[in-house]
């Protein structure tokens, strides 16, 4: 992991050329460089990267390699049982195979730019049919042709930090170049198209989990979520042991990490998504774990709902907080599949559910899988809407919802009884959804760009359910 040091030995050394040293102490070491002196820097030396400068203050951070994020025993573990599910010889190789949907995640970030081109193309032709005058009109007022012109080279921007989600996930996952190469040449043989969607929706995550313009969104629910973990779990109990919680459906992981920074707990995250995978993947690697290191123009492959042009056009850094990857574990694949060994039955202490219950094919064997992991006694806090896709077997309704868990053997619990979260400011509860049933509603934002003159806001039902000893 790379890590930030302050090395006096190293800052001595830069002083001659960048550094005026004083005050050293615990082998810390601060000083002000002038713009002159920067330029003494060797920035091609790779034990060191310049990594922010402030008000003059350098800062430097150790370069390690990139495995060494995830070096605990059961990082180690899971990087092998993963390699192992994604080889060719495991199971049907077809375009359902996690390897096959790993390679397509990595084809389609490595064309964004060009896929995402051919969309603006597609614009640029239909603005052809706007007459001369017409034109003449939106090039002399707001010089509308200027956008594409923007836009193109902003998708080349985009494209750089795409391109390092490529780097990355070979890496991590092991890929060679020959085989990349091969699967990118059948897929053009048999006509298929990249992705370009599931990227352009993978980048605007960055904004949801890691920025700081998606806070809105995730103070929403996060406040009601840890609150509820530190009330089931108080960190005072003395005989407590570590608690077990597991997030399926975790996106780029910030919920997670949320989590992971409260005392006692050990966190697993799910995702199914290749696209969401990779981008995770690219986070935990230095430097992108060091806040506001990266940047994006997330807003761009939509033209839609903009107060301005600026807007649709702003970057937007990320992450906004560090990310310490040894945290959390992320476990990959489908999550009624991936926790099928028996060392998971029994094995969580919690299972939380946030903006999840609703992408089941099948909302049934969410709930088996919810029930099989859970230890008898644990819990399931869930968070989000009922907004069902376009082929789910079943869906239900809340009340129904209620009364399958009920019968499965949940018991919802009273959250004003159990702590008052009513009147927090960060855990805005309604009233009850449903007469007599321990559910509650609150409004949560959600769609990502905090400046657009759209909102979609669903009222997310929150409980938590204790699962029969």
């Amino acid at each position: 992991m790379w890590s930030i040091i302050w090395a006096a030995a190293a800052i001595c050394w830069l002083c001659a050329s960048v550094v005026l040293c004083d005050g050293v102490s615990s082998g810390q070491r601060r000083g002000e460089a002038s713009a002159e002196g920067l330029r003494g820097v060797d920035a091609s030396d790779p034990q060191y990267l310049v990594y922010q400068i402030r008000q003059m203050e350098v800062v430097l951070a150790e370069d390690t390699p990139l495995s060494a994020n995830l070096h605990t025993e059961r990082h180690v573990r899971e990087k092998q049982m993963l390699l192992q599910r994604l080889d060719k010889k495991e199971g049907v190789r077809n375009e359902h195979h996690p390897r096959h949907r790993l390679l397509e995640a990595l084809r389609g970030f490595l064309v964004y730019a060009e896929t995402q081109q051919t969309e603006l193309n597609r614009l640029k032709g239909l603005y052809s049919h706007v007459s001369k005058k017409q034109k003449s009109l939106l090039e002399r007022e707001v010089k509308y042709s200027q956008k594409f012109t923007k836009i193109f080279h902003l998708l080349e921007r985009n494209q750089q930090v795409c391109s390092e989600i490529v780097r990355s996930g070979m890496e991590f996952y092991e890929i060679e170049q020959q085989e990349f190469d091969e699967h990118i040449r059948s897929m053009k043989a048999a006509g298929r198209a990249p992705e370009r969607v599931s990227v352009s929706q993978a980048l605007k995550h960055f904004v949801r989990d890691w920025a700081a313009s998606g806070a809105n969104e995730r103070d929403a629910a996060f406040p009601c979520i840890l609150k509820t973990l530190k009330e089931l779990f108080p960190t005072s109990d003395a005989a407590l042991q570590e608690v077990k919680v597991l997030l399926p459906g975790a996106g780029l992981g910030r919920l997670g990490h949320e989590v992971a920074k409260l005392a006692g707990f050990q966190v697993t995250n799910n995702e199914w998504s290749a696209y969401q995978n990779l981008a995770y993947r690219f986070l935990t690697t230095h430097p992108h774990n060091l806040p506001n290191t990266s940047t994006l123009h997330p807003f761009i492959a939509s033209w839609s709902h903009h107060r301005t042009t600026a807007d649709m056009l702003r970057p937007v850094s990320f992450p906004d907080a560090p990310l310490n990857p040894q945290s959390v574990l992320l476990v990959e694949g489908d999550f009624t599949t991936a926790f099928r060994d028996a060392e998971y039955t029994a094995s969580f202490d919690a299972v939380v559910t946030h903006f999840f219950i609703d992408t089941a094919r099948n909302l049934m064997s969410y709930l088996d899988t919810i029930t099989r992991v859970l230890k008898p006694g644990g819990h399931w806090v869930n968070f989000g809407p009922l907004l069902y896709g376009s082929a789910p077997f079943v869906q239900l309704s809340l009340d129904e919802i209620i009364a399958v868990a009920e019968g499965t053997g949940f018991e919802f619990l009273d959250l004003e009884a159990m702590m008052p979260l009513k009147g927090d400011d960060k855990c805005r509860l309604e009233e009850v959804t449903l007469p007599g049933k321990r559910v509650y509603g609150v409004e949560a934002i959600y769609g990502f760009d905090e400046r657009a003159l759209t909102r979609n806001a669903y009222q997310a039902q929150f409980w938590v359910a204790k699962m029969r000893g």
